[in-house]
């Protein structure tokens, strides 16, 4: 009944599927793309830096999901992975789940990324469990507000915690493998925190308790 839990952007995958969708959008001409561009990097530098004004992003990047149809958003995440995945995907990411499940544990994807454009990459890696900030929504398509708290920082903690409640697991034994500062809250949670390819300040805080590091790219 062990839990290894893996966070997405940049530890499963190589690069952040928000910032990419964001980018795409850009390359199709689908937003205004000088702006939309800059404030989408923007935005991705201040996440890499601990700072991320989270409520302020998912304004940003849910209207443009608002303002169309589920069907031409889902005609158009399908183009976006089939354009995209394949320069994400990480053999190594893929060996290090299959050891995971080899051993018996459950595996789940926890990411700060909206469910709506992790979805289908979590299925493609074969994880069925996925917490991610979900986003209200009917068959007519997707607001431009979240259901309950972002699946971020602490809210990750918050998130994972309440999954707990109808579930017949802890977190004893537990794995979580993270790329990212902002990942801190849940790192000190459980059992086994391990850092993949992480960002300086994550790295020196592993380095500094004495934590493992590992490489899925090199």
């Amino acid at each position: 009944m062990t839990l290894a839990i893996f966070d997405l952007d940049n530890t499963l995958i190589a690069g952040d599927s928000d910032h990419l969708w964001g980018d795409w959008l850009v390359e199709k001409g689908i937003v205004d793309q000088q702006h939309y561009k800059d404030t989408n990097d923007q935005f991705y530098v201040d996440y890499q830096n601990g700072r991320l004004d989270i409520m302020a992003y998912l304004r940003f990047s849910l209207n443009v999901l608002a303002e169309h149809d589920m069907a031409q958003l889902h005609f158009w995440r399908e183009q976006f992975l089939a354009e995209k995945l394949d320069s994400m995907w990480l053999p190594k990411a893929e060996a290090l789940l299959q050891k995971h499940r080899d051993q018996g544990h459950t595996l789940m994807i926890i990411t700060a990324t909206n469910h709506f454009v992790t979805k289908p990459i979590a299925t493609s890696l074969g994880v069925d469990t996925l917490l991610a900030t979900e986003i209200v929504s009917s068959e007519q398509g997707i607001g431009n507000k979240i259901q309950g708290i972002p699946c971020f920082q602490a809210g990750k903690v918050h998130r994972l915690n309440t999954w707990l409640e109808d579930q017949p697991y802890d977190l004893q034994g537990s794995f979580f493998y993270s790329d990212s500062i902002n990942d801190v809250p849940l790192l000190e949670v459980v059992d086994h925190p391990i850092a993949v390819d992480p960002d300086e300040r994550l790295n020196a805080l592993f380095i500094e308790r004495n934590w493992p590091v590992i490489s899925l790219r090199d």
